[in-house]
C-alpha cells in the first residue's frame, strides 16, 4: 500500500522534471506542484538525529497538499549529556493536508496547513499510527518554474492515548 503514493509521486516529480513548468501543469493539473526535499527531526527545540526525506505533492492552487516522508534514521533524545534514549526507529509517514494561505506577495509566500498524518509504526513520540497534523510553511520563487520552501510540521494524537510527545520536523524542499 506505501508503495503506490511513492511512485506516484516519484513519477509525478519525474514527470514535472522532464517536461518543465507550464507543459507539465498541463499534463497533471492546472497548478499542480512537486516538492522535494531534506530535512531534520527535533523534540521540545532539541535535535533528536533524524533525518526525514519529504515528497509532496500540492494541487489547486497550494491549497491541497499530500505527503509521503521517509524517517530515514532513528531517532534520540539527549539524556545527561549524549543521546542515549531511542525515541523512534526509522519509518514511513503520509500526510493529507488543507493548506491556507497567510501572507502572499508576488514572489513569496507563508502557508498554514492541517490535516491527517500516518505513520507506520507506533513508538514514544507518537503511540497511534493516525494523527492530527500541522503545518507552517514559507515559500519563496528561485525562478519561473522552481521555487523554494521552508517549513515546520508536527504529528501528535492530541492526548488521545499515551505517550504524546508529537512528531516534529522541518523541511527544506525545492517546489517543481
Amino acid at each position: 500500500m506505501e508503495k503506490r503514493p511513492v511512485g506516484a509521486c516519484a513519477c509525478a516529480a519525474l514527470l514535472q522534471l522532464a517536461v518543465g513548468g507550464a507543459q507539465a501543469d498541463d499534463l497533471l493539473c492546472a497548478g499542480c506542484q512537486v516538492t522535494l526535499g531534506i530535512g531534520g527531526t527535533y523534540y521540545d527545540f532539541d535535535k533528536t538525529r533524524g533525518i526525514v526525506a519529504p515528497v509532496t505533492f500540492d494541487w489547486s492552487g497550494n491549497r491541497y497538499e499530500l505527503g509521503v516522508f521517509r524517517f530515514t534514521t532513528a531517532q534520540y533524545v539527549e539524556a545527561y549529556g549524549n543521546y542515549s534514549e531511542r525515541y523512534a526507529n526509522p519509518y514511513w509517514g503520509f500526510s493529507l493536508s488543507r493548506r491556507w494561505r497567510l501572507w502572499e506577495r508576488p514572489t513569496w509566500g507563508v502557508y498554514f496547513g492541517a490535516g491527517a498524518s500516518y505513520k507506520t509504526e507506533t513508538d514514544q513520540l507518537n503511540s497511534t499510527a493516525w494523527n492530527f497534523a500541522w503545518q507552517l510553511a514559507a515559500r519563496g520563487r528561485l525562478s519561473h518554474a522552481v521555487s523554494l520552501e521552508l517549513a515546520i510540521r508536527h504529528w501528535s494524537n492530541a492526548n488521545i492515548r499515551r505517550p504524546n510527545r508529537g512528531q516534529d520536523f522541518a523541511t527544506l524542499a525545492l517546489v517543481f
